[in-house]
């Protein structure tokens, strides 16, 4: 069985999101906590979430994959884009104990010119402030292209932060097809081995969720432009081993690409049929 899905808004609620994700014919989904480029979260409304957490349930859901607005930055040179990231991930961490279980998924930023070494112990400080011991929630890194001065370029980065902080058993990655391949790891010709890397320098059972995308780009552009399945340079082979790979099994697949819902529901339809 496979878990597939794309980007919902939750601006119809988070029950509509559920609903709307099975007419496309998927049984996973990925939401921004708040807009996308930033600003507050709406008010909660505990019984819609609540709702959603029942209908997943009686669904056969795969795990959901909430996102953190791309404006968050926690290694921001500006003191004030720290505060706000800080405060952002600490308020949607609390949030999620309302959709126990999940996943919150985050782009670990970019330093701008100070360093990878302090850009880490930035990220490593406000996940530490905004994660506790308790939660139900696990905080995933995504694998990021290497464009500017982006951190989690490749996975030694990621292994570092993962490392140094409070509660580690509360973080995991999100593997993104099209920023690996972007970041110059070659999965269509070498997948095996970038697993078998990534099973070495973080663990395996680390890798929780995909971004199942293609990518306008070739290997190693460092650009992140995610193009349709099959309609990019990763191609329908590469991505068709992505999807079958066995290390890589009841892992939510998430769709970012450029698509109608149309589009979505004829690339959910032909991911699963992969799986037949």
């Amino acid at each position: 069985m496979i878990f597939i899905g794309n980007h919902l808004s939750v601006s119809n609620g988070y029950l509509e999101m559920g609903k709307k994700e099975s007419a496309l014919g998927g049984n996973t989904f990925a939401f921004f906590t708040r807009n996308p480029r930033g600003g507050k979260a709406k008010p909660l409304d505990i019984k819609d979430m609540q709702a959603l957490d029942q209908y997943i349930k009686e669904h056969e859901f795969g795990t959901l994959v909430a996102h953190a607005p791309y404006t968050m930055n926690l290694c921001s040179s500006k003191e004030s884009v720290r505060a706000f990231a800080k405060e952002a991930m600490a308020e949607d961490l609390k949030r999620m104990e309302y959709l126990p279980g999940n996943y919150y998924n985050f782009h670990p930023g970019s330093h701008v010119g100070q360093g990878i070494g302090p850009a880490i112990e930035m990220i490593v400080e406000g996940l530490d402030q905004a994660m506790f011991e308790d939660m139900h929630t696990t905080v995933l890194l995504e694998t990021m292209s290497g464009k500017g001065t982006e951190v989690g370029r490749n996975l030694s980065e990621l292994a570092d932060i993962i490392s140094k902080v409070r509660y580690p058993q509360h973080l995991g990655v999100c593997f993104d097809t099209c920023h690996v391949w972007d970041g110059g790891y070659n999965i269509e010709q070498e997948l095996d081995e970038i697993l078998k890397t990534f099973d070495e320098v973080i663990g395996i059972d680390n890798l929780k969720a995909v971004h199942i995308n293609d990518s306008m780009n070739i290997c190693g552009s460092h650009k992140d432009r995610h193009a349709k399945i099959g309609e990019g340079e990763i191609g329908i082979a590469g991505l068709k081993k992505v999807v079958q790979h066995p290390w890589l099994q009841n892992k939510p697949f998430i769709l970012e690409t450029p698509n109608d819902d149309e589009g979505y529901a004829k690339e959910i339809a032909m991911i699963k049929e992969w799986m037949i």
